[in-house]
């Protein structure tokens, strides 16, 4: 049975009587309406007709229509139906006709909503006005009016305002601030931007933040005055005094490591590994790019870019280089055909993918997916006759994967925008200790010179966080685990080979102790030697796993009598126990304000810190298409719509 014999036999098709349509039923091939219960045949369909019958033949059944049509209720006569349409009709049309009042709410909600939008995106303010867009809003809500441009670049303004207020007060509650720096160029040199970020505990949230300070356009050269220049105008604006910056944290790029204190132009390094930082040559460089200022703020080098550049060794061993090469020229083949991609598909789901030369992790996702598809890329050379990897050069790819696996699991956990810095010194340690097992274990010689020798440069890179000894050794990283119980206990019941841990944590709790010490106390307080309990064995499997053969005892430690050193001895008789908190936030914020009164702050300062400028670096990500062409003129509107989108949330 169709529509149009459903419709005429319920009557909905003329007048929609359905009251009296449910007595009868349409016999479409005789044309004849029959009555239900009766089985009387009426010829035709006409309403009026069927409505006699009932009133003739069925008087109970009609007194029953009319009393319903009476109350207006369901299957009313055509009056009251007519009435009902027209009301309804009018109804529709004031709801259409009818708009929100200007200082309505609805109408200042949706307003704002759409000037962050725009705000956030960068799109430009014509777009509330394109025809289009203007009519999508009227179908979403018609009682809606889309305002105009000029409205819509104040509330914008409104909100960048707002913002930067919100964020001005929650850094002047913050105790300490960690800096963090990146700077970027477009391909073709036509301009350059300095991007500028604050990592602190939020005291009103009881959590950690990271928030976009600055976006800047800055000129060539890029000169360590130039950033400086940045940099103290940045802390003007948000009136972030130098006491409370804890460190800046900057790629190895000379002109950032010559902007501040500590260094000379003997010291900086030719290598800048700022990922879209533009590589001069000795030429081009100028000299006031290294000369030194001094910001009277402390430098951390990024650990991740640090880490990059230990990796990059790896481009420069021949052996290892050649098996790369001919790993790219296969990824190359397949990349450039159609039809082995679309095999490699049907057969995987995925494909291969290429590297770049500057970017480490995008070689071992390279290796990675190769290995994966390993038996469908030799079937399908073999059909297309390519020339694919030996078998020997499979295997030596696969110990090559083995030796950067750890390499990138660390990258991907110190590149957080928060909390990282306490895992650094564990995780230098856990990539030491993996570099000295595969250099015994793996069976190619020139892997384990490869990884001697990126042991030798890990050491010497990040001297100034392993080794005490050493000239521009900071305690701040080995100070920031040590606060941390969850991986505290690990470094505390380890012992690798020439790693001076226990040395490494005295840096850290006299660093601690330095920093926390109240004023007035005096320096030279009187000692005693306090024996402490020793590490109850965990049940909990260890974070860095090659750390885990290599736990010892504790050595007994003389410790003073003094407050934040009583304190210190407190949470150290803590960590005998097993921890259950999930993190070293979650540990502190459990803690008595009165028996941590010294330590719980700046632990909560120090846990908060990146190990990274990752975030800082990621804005460029986000404001790619903004930066194209001629767009990246409009300044303002750049650093606007970067402020709105990287702190949204926060």
């Amino acid at each position: 049975m169709n529509r149009q014999t459903e419709m005429s036999e319920l009557g909905l098709g003329r007048k929609r009587r359905i009251d009296i349509w449910s007595n009868f039923t349409y016999d479409n091939k005789d044309n004849k309406s029959v009555c239900k219960p009766c089985g009387v045949k009426i010829a035709g369909k006409n309403t009026t007709n069927l409505k006699r019958h009932l009133q003739t033949a069925h008087p109970e059944i009609h007194t029953k229509i009319q009393k319903m049509s009476d109350d207006h209720g369901p299957g009313g006569n055509k009056a009251s139906d007519a009435t009902s349409t027209t009301q309804q009709q009018a109804i529709s049309d004031f709801l259409r006709s009818s708009k929100y009042k200007t200082e309505s709410k609805e109408q200042q909600t949706k307003e704002q909503a759409i000037a962050r939008w725009i705000g956030r995106t960068g799109l430009p303010l014509t777009t509330v006005e394109d025809e289009d867009f203007v009519l999508m809003m009227g179908m979403i809500d018609g009682r809606l009016t889309v305002p105009k441009k000029t409205k819509i670049s104040n509330l914008i303004e409104t909100q960048y305002e707002h913002e930067r207020q919100k964020f001005r007060e929650s850094l002047a509650a913050a105790r300490k601030v960690s800096i963090g720096l990146d700077l970027w160029t477009k391909k073709g040199l036509t301009a350059s931007f300095l991007a500028i970020s604050a990592c602190y505990f939020c005291v009103e949230k009881s959590k950690p933040a990271h928030i976009l300070l600055a976006l800047q356009q800055v000129g060539h050269p890029h000169t360590a005055q130039a950033i400086k220049a940045c940099v103290d105008k940045c802390m003007q604006e948000w009136t972030i005094p130098k006491e409370k910056i804890l460190t800046v944290i900057t790629d190895n790029g000379s002109n950032m490591v010559a902007a501040f204190k500590n260094t000379t132009a003997e010291e900086t390094s030719s290598e800048d590994d700022s990922p879209g930082s533009t590589i001069e040559s000795d030429s081009e460089i100028d000299d006031q790019r290294y000369r030194h200022v001094d910001m009277e703020l402390d430098r951390t080098p990024c650990v991740v870019h640090t880490i990059q550049l230990v990796v990059h060794m790896l481009q420069k061993e021949t052996t290892v280089k050649r098996v790369l090469d001919k790993a790219r020229s296969v990824v190359k083949l397949f990349r450039k055909s159609s039809v082995a991609t679309q095999k490699l598909l049907d057969q995987c789901g995925v494909i291969v993918v290429n590297d770049c030369p500057t970017r480490w992790s995008s070689t071992f996702n390279m290796i990675t997916r190769l290995l994966k598809v390993k038996d469908a890329v030799c079937q399908i050379s073999n059909d297309m006759g390519w020339d694919s990897l030996l078998t020997s050069e499979w295997q030596k790819l696969s110990s090559l994967h083995d030796l950067l696996l750890p390499f990138a699991e660390h990258t991907k956990t110190l590149q957080s925008d928060t909390t990282s810095m306490s895992l650094v010194v564990p995780a230098l340690f856990d990539l030491l200790t993996h570099l000295t097992d595969f250099a015994v274990n793996t069976r190619y010689r020139d892997l384990a010179t490869l990884a001697d020798k990126m042991r030798s440069n890990l050491n010497q890179r990040f001297a100034c966080i392993l080794d005490t000894t050493d000239e521009k050794f900071s305690p701040l990283a080995a100070a920031a685990c040590f606060v941390n119980p969850t991986v505290c206990e690990i470094i505390v019941n380890v012992d690798v080979a020439n790693g001076n841990i226990q040395e490494l944590l005295k840096q850290a709790e006299d660093y601690v102790v330095k920093c926390t010490k109240q004023e007035g106390q005096s320096e030279n307080d009187e000692e005693e030697v306090i024996e402490e309990p020793e590490a109850a064995p965990s049940s909990k499997q260890p974070v860095f796993r090659f750390l885990s053969k290599c736990r010892t005892t504790r050595p007994k430690q003389k410790t003073s009598t003094s407050n934040i050193r009583q304190q210190i001895i407190k949470y150290k008789e803590e960590l005998s126990h097993p921890i259950t908190e999930d993190t070293g936030t979650d540990f502190w914020l459990g803690k008595s304000d009165s028996v941590y009164h010294s330590l719980k702050p700046f632990a909560l300062d120090l846990l908060a810190m990146p190990a990274s400028q990752a975030f800082a670096e990621r804005v460029f990500s986000i404001t790619g298409d903004l930066t194209r062409g001629r767009r990246n003129r409009g300044r303002v509107t750049l650093e606007r719509s970067a402020f709105l989108k990287m702190n949204r949330n926060k």
